[in-house]
């Protein structure tokens, strides 16, 4: 019995910490629009690395868009069909039908891991004097999304927005494709900080 308990505890603490690790959030404390406080700023762009659920990545970043969190747009991912347009654009062609103005929206079509998604942004940032900017992603990709970028951008003010998706939600748990995700990001994330030594 007391085998079961502990087994059971270390599951609980397996799930909080894969939850917590793998999806930090800056913004947990905020509100829907920014304001004056640090963690809850302005800032200069938001960008949607394509990947997974790439829709739902779009929508949320249209959503902070329109709420004011940025006057940049950044999509960053290449074609996962080379027969169409990249993922990028696809996104800004999205973006532009739900009402955002062309002129604020940026792409990288070249990406097609999150290294270059990292690579190819941080060349944006450079060229547009891009001092802050927030990642979003599918929360079991943004740790690894944010540390790619933070190595790509030392110089740039970086916040994750992680998003529940239809890969995954507080209750990844309970289904074979949340610990799939969990374990596989969590080996990348070791590699990475192995491979940072």
């Amino acid at each position: 019995m007391k085998s079961m308990t502990l087994i059971l505890i270390m599951i609980v603490l397996a799930v909080i910490f894969l939850g917590s690790y793998l999806s930090p959030n800056d913004f947990s404390n905020c509100g829907i629009k920014p304001d004056q406080s640090s963690k809850c700023k302005k800032s200069d762009a938001i960008v949607a690395v394509s990947g997974g659920d790439t829709n739902a990545r779009l929508s949320k970043s249209i959503e902070l868009f329109k709420n004011g969190w940025a006057d940049k747009l950044i999509f960053s991912g290449a074609a996962q069909d080379k027969s169409g347009p990249s993922n990028a654009r696809a996104m800004k062609i999205s973006a532009i039908n739900s009402g955002v103005d062309e002129t604020k929206i940026l792409i990288d079509e070249n990406s097609e891991s999150t290294k270059q998604n990292a690579s190819n942004t941080s060349e944006i940032f450079t060229k547009e004097g891009i001092k802050n900017a927030i990642i979003v992603t599918s929360g079991y990709h943004q740790r690894r999304a944010s540390v790619e970028f933070k190595k790509f951008a030392p110089e740039v003010e970086l916040r994750s927005y992680p998003i529940s998706d239809k890969d995954w939600s507080g209750l990844w748990w309970t289904n074979l494709r949340g610990w799939t995700l969990a374990t596989s990001e969590l080996t990348k994330n070791i590699s990475l900080s192995a491979g940072a030594k």
